[in-house]
């Protein structure tokens, strides 16, 4: 993790903010935007590539990037300076997760960093709950028989999957996600255990009824199911490798809701393969948006395109919170989600 010794300095702006989104958002926030910012949107939804993010970097006072806009230190050095002596000032990134973004470089250039923290927080433990729920009875590999044509009808021995009620499950990142998810599981009669950088104040875990297990491995070879909560960065990449889903039980399962870069693609491929794991969840991939054919094409996984975040709500509370981060640094003031240790 990246710890900054004190945040930057807002400042205040001159006339209207010049602000460049990246993205297609949602109509309500794009209007508001155009009320309140001399804006640039990107109608067309495409992602930008990396010389028409540096050329609006050295164009506007305000880029509000997403988890697509992979921004490091070259790029914002090659944004430079303004003949007027302006230069970017604020990324407002649109999601919680900063690790697309240089941090250390932004902060080196005197560029605050915000981001939205805890919008998309339920709506991305609704879905991980929903895999929980779905991967272990076989949902998904039911749902392609009847698509196919080819269910017969109901037998005693048809289809047989496994119950969650009594099952560990063994969440990794114990952050607002996590937490929210520990909450859902617990309702349905999940023992709940957890790994995290730092344990949990006891409080907390009485409310939540969850255990801490200091020992990653050991959390992975005694959970039936496991879920992928924590930030992408060096020190998560291939979180889960092929000796980890080894440590796995046979008939154990591995969601991911999180980011694609935390699993051995490779390594999941061959354990559920060979029948090592018994299937998987995934919402999110190394690659995206080229998701591996074979993962695909397992029976034995559900694979969805990132909806994590996908809801009417979420996504415009998240505009909104992207909304009042910029007008409280146009106004001198410093944002109320100002990023500052590369994690919030």
């Amino acid at each position: 993790m990246t710890t900054f010794s004190s945040p930057t300095t807002p400042r205040r702006v001159t006339g209207t903010p010049k602000v460049h989104v990246t993205r297609h958002l949602l109509p309500a926030i794009e209007a508001r935007m155009s009320e309140l910012f001399d804006v640039t949107l990107n109608t067309q939804d495409r992602p930008l590539s990396r010389a028409e993010l540096v050329e609006a970097m050295r164009s506007c006072d305000v880029l509000v990037p997403t988890v697509t806009d992979r921004i490091d230190a070259a790029m914002l050095e090659e944004a430079g300076d303004r003949p007027d002596g302006s230069r970017l000032g604020m990324i407002a990134n649109f999601g919680a997760g900063t690790e697309h973004i240089d941090l250390a470089a932004a902060r080196a250039r005197k560029v605050i960093v915000t981001n939205t923290p805890g919008v998309f927080t339920d709506d991305t433990a609704d879905l991980t709950m929903m895999l929980i729920l779905s991967v272990p009875r076989r949902l998904g590999e039911g749902s392609r028989l009847i698509r196919d044509g080819n269910w017969t009808g109901w037998t005693p021995t048809a289809m047989l999957g496994h119950c969650i009620g009594g099952k560990q499950l063994g969440i990794v990142g114990m952050g607002r996600i996590g937490q929210a998810v520990a909450h859902r599981a617990r309702a349905f009669g999940m023992d709940v255990v957890y790994h995290n950088r730092h344990r949990l104040p006891q409080s907390v875990e009485s409310m939540l009824g969850v255990r801490y297990e200091a020992d990653l491995e050991l959390l992975i070879a005694e959970s039936d199911v496991v879920t992928l909560h924590c930030p992408a960065g060096a020190s998560t990449h291939h979180l889960i490798n092929a000796q980890r889903l080894s440590a796995m039980k046979p008939h154990g399962y591995l969601i991911n809701t999180a980011r694609g870069d935390l699993i051995d693609e490779e390594a999941l491929i061959a354990a559920l393969t060979s029948g090592e794991i018994a299937g998987a969840g995934l919402d999110v991939f190394a690659g995206e948006p080229k998701v591996d054919p074979r993962l695909i094409a397992l029976p034995n996984v559900i694979t969805l395109p990132h909806l994590g975040s996908a809801t009417l709500e979420g996504r415009e509370q998240a505009g909104e919170k992207v909304i009042a981060n910029i007008r409280y640094w146009a106004d001198g003031h410093r944002p109320p989600d100002q990023v500052l240790d590369g994690w919030v």
